[in-house]
């Protein structure tokens, strides 16, 4: 109680601290910890802040922290339903997409945007947010996490029940639409880019040889999925 009275009122970094109790609801014991939650790599080895270590190794322990707690939820909340189905609904909530809607929602990137370098991406957002998670289980250990993200995350910006029925794999739906009219869909990297330090790709989607769609991500299988959407709206696929 001391630690977070000091963090919010007297901690030079007591501004984080506000940020932080405003978004979350709480101020944390170890300030720093969740400072580099939003600390994204681009703002490595830039003026004066050479060294300090970005959020990866957060993002990776929060990735399998929120995995966990999402495959324990579901196991909870639909006890007759079988493997595939509780997978199902694990990938549509800790796919990059929904985790990105989620910090934004949220308003990570308010806090972010103190700690990155240049114009922010969604996908720094998802990021942003599965590093939350790692500081949120170094904090308070795996229960705790677990009610926290459960009811302060999962109950208050996801509609479980809604994603129940959505279907919104762009690139497998385009799949089984080509395999039921005997089209052959295809998938080209057209162009690799730099931007912000980062890798940029540029797919393109072709149907029985000619290009229908492109899209450019970050990731190339957001790529994918995008240019995928297009190719659907387009074509009016159902």
């Amino acid at each position: 109680m001391i630690r977070k009275f000091f963090n919010y009122y007297i901690s030079p970094d007591k501004e984080l601290a506000r940020k932080l109790k405003d978004i979350l609801g709480f101020t944390p014991r170890n300030l720093k910890l969740f400072e580099q939650a939003f600390f994204h790599k681009s703002m490595n080895n830039t003026q004066g802040i050479t060294g300090h270590s970005n959020n990866e190794r957060l993002e990776y322990l929060g990735d399998a922290i929120l995995s966990t707690i999402v495959a324990e939820y579901l196991y909870k909340k639909y006890p007759l339903q079988d493997e595939g189905f509780l997978t199902k609904m694990r990938s549509k909530i800790v796919k990059r997409k929904t985790l990105n809607r989620i910090a934004d929602r949220m308003g990570l990137d308010i806090l972010l945007s103190d700690y990155s370098h240049g114009k922010l991406s969604q996908s720094m957002l998802g990021n942003a947010l599965e590093a939350l998670v790692g500081a949120i289980y170094l904090e308070f250990g795996y229960r705790k996490t677990r009610d926290y993200i459960i009811e302060s995350i999962l109950m208050q910006h996801i509609d479980v029940h809604k994603l129940e029925s959505l279907d919104d794999n762009y690139k497998s739906l385009l799949l089984e639409w080509a395999q039921k009219y005997g089209k052959i869909v295809e998938y080209k990297l057209i162009a690799k880019s730099k931007l912000n330090k980062r890798d940029r790709f540029k797919v393109g989607v072709f149907i029985d040889g000619s290009q229908v769609a492109s899209a450019e991500d970050f990731n190339k299988k957001s790529a994918e999925q995008i240019a995928s959407s297009s190719v659907i709206n387009k074509l009016e696929i159902a």
